[in-house]
């Protein structure tokens, strides 16, 4: 079993990001679903606990929970849920890191997640079908819809091969996506398709940006390196003091060196050069630069 985490670790610091984005959310998944079997074996509803890694749509909740903005992207509950996440990153993460960096690929997912959230929040606060209704968001559809979204923008004629359909072109996916998201925000997942949409718009904006020389992943890669380095624990320094050579030391060191230096010019003309060892050769050469 140990030898099973060494492995995975290992896989983890060694792969892409795309792999580390992959195993993140997988791990939180298991976390999850594990603490609540413990939970519900003892009697006690897992619900409380996912309520502050849900995004809530009331905003006053959301004022003291604001961490979820974030954590609602990394967390699925259902099994088929994170199942489908995991396979859309994978094969589009793939696609993506052809045209892109990792540092687009992670700051892509990080926005498209934040305006998947925003457009929820939009939604909830101020469409009036949703003014009566209380929800909450997770998932990390939102961001991985920013990145099939801007791989399908960037190059909408590349083919992909697919059950049933054989070669089709990734604008044709991306399009029929968003279409099944826009046609569904009335239906019981409203807010899901909310959120993907929001992501989906990311996508775009970034792709078109990039096109126009523009990437506007930058600002937040840079304020993420630098809350990295911020809390990245330094290597220590360590500084030795010495103490000053007293008159009588400094005469007496300086005796010894001049003792060896004669010692080995002696067995220079005794021997010849190539006799000397390679201590002897460096104390000959660091005297001759003094």
């Amino acid at each position: 079993m140990g030898n099973i985490f060494k492995d995975l670790a290992i896989k983890y610091h060694t792969g892409s990001l795309l792999i580390k984005l992959i195993f993140i959310n997988i791990a939180v998944f298991l976390i999850v679903r594990l603490t609540g079997v413990v939970l519900t074996l003892s009697g006690t509803d897992i619900n409380p606990l996912l309520s502050y890694l849900q995004l809530p749509s009331n905003l006053s909740i959301l004022a003291w929970r604001p961490w979820t903005l974030l954590s609602y992207m990394f967390l699925q509950y259902d099994l088929l849920h994170i199942l489908f996440n995991m396979l859309w990153l994978y094969w589009f993460g793939q696609l993506f890191l052809h045209f892109f960096s990792e540092k687009q690929m992670g700051g892509l997912y990080i926005l498209g997640g934040l305006s998947g959230a925003g457009l929820y929040l939009l939604a909830y606060n101020l469409i009036p079908w949703f003014s009566s209704t209380y929800g909450v968001l997770l998932g990390s559809s939102a961001a991985v819809l920013a990145i099939v979204i801007a791989t399908a923008v960037y190059a909408p004629d590349f083919k992909i091969s697919l059950f049933f359909f054989g070669a089709v072109s990734l604008k044709y996916i991306a399009l029929i996506t968003v279409l099944l998201d826009a046609i569904s925000i009335t239906s019981q997942n409203a807010g899901g398709h909310i959120a993907h949409l929001g992501g989906a718009m990311l996508g775009f904006i970034f792709a078109y940006r990039w096109k126009q020389g523009k990437d506007i992943t930058r600002f937040i890669n840079t304020l993420i390196d630098k809350i990295v380095v911020l809390f990245k624990p330094r290597p220590k320094i360590k500084i030795k003091y010495r103490r000053p050579e007293s008159d009588m030391e400094y005469r007496t060191r300086k005796q010894k060196e001049t003792e060896d230096i004669d010692a080995i010019l002696d067995k220079i003309k005794r021997s010849g050069y190539s006799a000397l060892t390679t201590e002897e050769k460096k104390k000959l050469f660091d005297a001759s630069k003094k």
